[in-house]
């Protein structure tokens, strides 16, 4: 998945990126709410991390903006502020969770990934296609109850086929949510890590439908 971090306390936003990425999740930074709001309007990301308090002004107006403009992605609020007013307008203004600074890493993500999950209809942490089980919070898989070894990459590109499925997702669509804009894949690297997958996962597993994209299938047909 794709974070958004809005956030211009540079130790802080470094620290809570690193502690995201070593969770499995690409996170790309902003210093300012105007930055980041060309980074919303230009880029496709699947959550947004907003501090309240950013140089050229409140989160909350940058927030109402987005919601004024059909913005929807999940929004979760960071702030130093602990008046339930504070929180209120956030949450007025469009937020979909609040987190008080000071605050752990773990709980950063931990709300994250449930509100990544219930934007793709998804509500228990553990994702299920047939007998194969992602757990998101550890991000460990198993299939029929056997444990699956992935590399850190194929861990994350069958986790966003597996949030979006039975949707189709297309190549693109995974180059922009899975890998860090810095480090795009070449051509053929999507589908050297596809059929890693297939091999450890069954061939049928993941379905390609030409010129469309991929999908995650339930128990295919022996």
């Amino acid at each position: 998945m794709k974070i958004l971090l809005i956030e211009d306390d540079a130790a802080l936003a470094d620290a809570l990126a690193a502690a995201l990425g070593d969770a499995g999740l690409v996170v790309e930074t902003a210093r300012s709410g105007e930055a980041g709001d060309y980074l919303i309007r230009t880029e496709r990301y699947d959550a947004v991390i907003l501090d309240i308090g950013l140089p050229d002004g409140s989160g909350i107006r940058w927030l109402e903006q987005w919601r004024a403009d059909g913005i929807d992605l999940p929004v979760l609020v960071l702030t130093a502020r602990e008046r339930w007013s504070d929180k209120a307008a956030g949450f007025s203004a469009g937020a979909d969770d609040y987190v008080t600074k000071p605050f752990e890493s773990a709980e950063v993500l931990f709300r994250l990934r449930a509100l990544m999950r219930r934007s793709h209809g998804h509500a228990h942490p553990v994702l299920s296609c047939g007998a194969l089980r992602y757990d998101t919070h550890v991000g460990s898989v198993t299939l029929a109850g056997r444990p699956i070894a992935l590399t850190a990459q194929e861990s994350k590109l069958l986790g966003y086929l597996m949030h979006a499925a039975p949707r189709i997702v297309t190549r693109s669509e995974l180059a922009e949510h899975v890998y860090d804009r810095d480090h795009e894949p070449d051509s053929n690297v999507i589908d050297v890590q596809i059929s890693r997958l297939r091999k450890k996962l069954g061939s049928a597993r993941i379905v390609t439908l030409r010129g469309r994209g991929y999908r995650v299938v339930d128990d295919p047909e022996p």
